[in-house]
């Protein structure tokens, strides 16, 4: 990351006994200040059939499935996720991470409409550990999940206390569906615990983290927004819709400041030092 011009992406799959499953590529939200107090802080994805170029997904599906297919050799089995490194000036392609695991990114994988007009891709992870027979045929799923009609717009922030300060929560926006008015702020509509709830671009889903009687300290998880459509620009910067979103959003807490000397300070400070994502 250090010596190329890179773009952040994702990508999810699964290892079955008929092959490696590979799901749509994502993009990754990284270090954004509005969202993490870390440089390189993972804080969220976008889904879309449309962001990156069509040599791009086809290499990342290929790697993917050629890796999967090593991780069948070693004996693994089930969900995993590879972090990709795309070279702006060249568009090459390399490995970030392994992540040998259900994901942050996998809510946006598994309710995506190819997800959910076929089977999750967590399904098959759970079959994997069945003692149930099962056959499926791998090409022909990856090969309509390669399709972008088969893949609509979704987006999720995963915003943290970016202050290096310790607090107190008196107040905390609820889970649910939020609606946003003319002016910027944003009201509680409903009660929903699915994110295709949202109906328009104005909705979003919030999945609330840190409540009421809980403590702010750097780096403490606030809460997840799930939106329709994208929260970046072309040039992968946060676009004005995501940040009127995390700005009504911080606006519904209210919390206390604790004292720096004060023995819950330092109690709560030292829980969090190890919270980095």
């Amino acid at each position: 990351m250090k010596f190329i011009r890179c773009r952040g992406a994702a990508i999810e799959a699964c290892v079955t006994r008929s092959g490696t499953i590979v799901a749509p590529l994502m993009t990754e939200l990284v270090g954004f200040k509005e969202l993490t107090p870390y440089k390189g802080g993972w804080c969220g994805n976008e889904i879309s059939g449309h962001i990156f170029h069509d040599d791009i997904q086809a290499k990342a599906r290929e790697y993917t499935n050629r890796f999967g297919d090593q991780l069948i050799k070693e004996g693994y089995k089930g969900y995993f996720e590879l972090d990709f490194l795309i070279d702006q000036d060249n568009n090459e392609i390399y490995l970030g991470e392994l992540n040998p695991r259900v994901t942050g990114a996998s809510s946006i994988t598994n309710h995506a409409l190819f997800a959910l007009a076929d089977v999750p891709l967590f399904v098959f992870h759970t079959l994997e550990y069945m003692d149930q027979p099962f056959e499926i045929d791998v090409d022909e799923i990856n090969a309509r999940w390669a399709q972008k009609d088969y893949i609509d717009d979704w987006s999720q922030l995963v915003i943290k206390h970016v202050e290096d300060t310790v607090e107190y929560i008196t107040e905390s926006p609820k889970s649910g569906i939020w609606k946003m008015k003319e002016d910027g702020t944003i009201e509680y509509d409903r009660m929903d615990t699915h994110r295709r709830a949202v109906e328009s671009d104005n909705e979003a889903f919030y999945l609330r983290i840190s409540k009421k009687d809980d403590y702010f300290y750097e780096g403490a998880d606030m809460g997840i927004l799930v939106m329709r459509g994208r929260f970046m620009t072309e040039d992968f910067q946060l676009n004005d819709r995501a940040k009127a979103w995390i700005t009504a959003l911080r606006a519904e807490y209210k919390s206390i400041p604790i004292a720096k000397d004060s023995e819950v300070h330092e109690k709560v400070a030292e829980i969090g030092g190890f919270k980095l994502m």
